[in-house]
């Protein structure tokens, strides 16, 4: 009240229809540079969680068969006892919750309290060993933030805000403002109007400038700066597009299709969540420990492949079986660095077939993985571009992108975040489900 005040009285009276439109900055300003604070320091804290982790497996090498399952089946009852809003990856709830701005901001999808809750609960995956990533839920957390900042200075709920909230997220948590807009027109705005691209490029550019200032320049996945000649591409861009938005397309189906089946014994497993989750822990442990590679976000290892360090040909596969049985779990935390992880393996595991750079292979692997899963191309060339400095393919890119959506979406018609997003519309219109119906038809997905 206090701030609002202060800021009441700093602004021209006499300035009239300009008071609103000041203040509106002014709420964006402060919003952003608060959650770009807040993904710097959520991104900090993950990577020595995950860090402690792997310290665990060297010391007591099956303790993941104990701590995975009980840290999934605890955060899973966690989320569906107190925070049911802030399970799975947090995109979906920012687009349903996008559809009703005013309403909405109100509800328990974009609260402070679900916020902290996906902060600490994802936190918890990331220890656990939990194949997840940061983005997702870092849209969440900052769309909450920008929203608490604009009610701070009743300042008018829009879609606009829900927008510039996740843009800036994503920008904040990789490192890449250009993706951050972009992300916002493909996967955030159903209906991206002119008006609201202020809105978002400053929320973006505010959140980069934080992220700039305190972690520095840096390429997110590592600089690769070989590029493809013309005769190869013809060869190398079809099969790996293939391939990478076939797997992409087959994930987001069994994701989708895990939340809606009728089959009996899928309704069954749903409507235990918490011994899901275990199981899914037992899988994800299991996997861990035959590997050694599957655990967290799989950042070192898809840098490492990115840098032309190499891994086993099987992290691939292996990766993508550990994300989607995290996925299933119905816990807290994102798919996008999970993805691309798997996307860099994908492209490893095919580098053999072809007389071309490893490290084009797998980079050309990662869009081609994560388009068929998000399908959201534009997005993904301009992260791709901007996490490994490989501005020498962006037209193989541009390439494999629309080919490995086009495959995608032969397979699994509905996107993914916005087929997730249909379940917490029907939320909000029931007017909220105890946790256990939610998850027993399929909405907690």
């Amino acid at each position: 009240m206090k701030l609002r005040s202060q800021i009441d009285r700093l602004l021209p009276r006499s300035a009239g229809r300009l008071v609103p439109v000041a203040r509106r900055r002014i709420a964006t300003a402060l919003g952003a540079v608060l959650l770009g604070l807040v993904a710097l320091v959520f991104a900090a804290l993950g990577d020595r969680l995950q860090l402690a982790q792997l310290q665990i497996v060297h010391h007591w090498p099956y303790a993941p068969l104990i701590l995975t399952p009980l840290i999934f089946a605890g955060t899973a009852w966690i989320t569906c006892r107190w925070f049911a809003a802030a399970r799975g990856s947090g995109i979906p709830q920012v687009i349903a919750a996008a559809h009703n701005p005013e309403g909405s901001s109100k509800g328990p999808f974009v609260s402070l309290r679900t916020a902290w809750a996906k902060f600490g609960l994802t936190l918890a995956m990331l220890f656990g060993g939990g194949s997840v990533g940061r983005e997702g839920p870092t849209v969440q957390i900052s769309a909450a933030i920008m929203i608490a900042m604009h009610r701070l200075l009743r300042v008018p709920i829009t879609s606009g805000v829900y927008i510039a909230g996740g843009a800036a997220g994503v920008s904040a948590a990789f490192n890449t403002p250009l993706a951050g807009v972009a992300f916002a027109i493909e996967e955030l705005a159903a209906a991206y109007e002119q008006r609201v691209a202020v809105l978002v490029m400053a929320a973006v550019m505010i959140a980069g400038f934080v992220s700039l200032g305190i972690a520095g320049d840096y390429v997110y996945f590592g600089a690769m700066r070989q590029t493809l000649e013309f005769g190869a591409a013809l060869a190398v861009i079809p099969v790996v597009a293939f391939c990478g938005g076939l797997a992409g397309g087959l994930f987001s189906r069994g994701v989708l299709g895990f939340g809606r089946s009728t089959h009996r014994t899928i309704v069954a497993i749903r409507a235990r969540p918490v011994l899901l989750a275990l199981g899914c822990g037992v899988l994800v442990a299991v996997i861990g420990l035959a590997t050694g590679l599957t655990w967290g976000t799989g950042y070192e290892t898809t840098r490492n492949l990115v840098e032309g360090e190499g891994a086993p040909l099987w992290f691939g596969p292996a990766k993508l079986v550990s994300t989607f049985a995290t996925t299933l779990s119905g816990t807290p935390g994102g798919i996008f660095a999970p993805s691309l992880s798997v996307g860099a393996g994908i492209g490893n595991l095919l580098s053999p077939l072809f007389a071309a750079p490893v490290s084009v292979v797998v980079v050309l692997g990662m869009i081609a993985y994560f388009v068929g899963v998000v399908r959201a191309p534009l997005t993904a060339v301009i992260i791709i571009t901007e996490t490994t400095a490989s501005r020498g393919l962006v037209l193989p890119l541009f390439a494999t992108a629309l080919i490995a959506d086009a495959v995608s979406a032969l397979v699994c018609r509905e996107r993914l975040y916005h087929g997730l997003s249909r379940g917490f519309l029907v939320e909000e219109g029931k007017g909220g489900q105890s946790a256990a119906s939610q998850e027993a038809d399929g909405t907690g997905r």
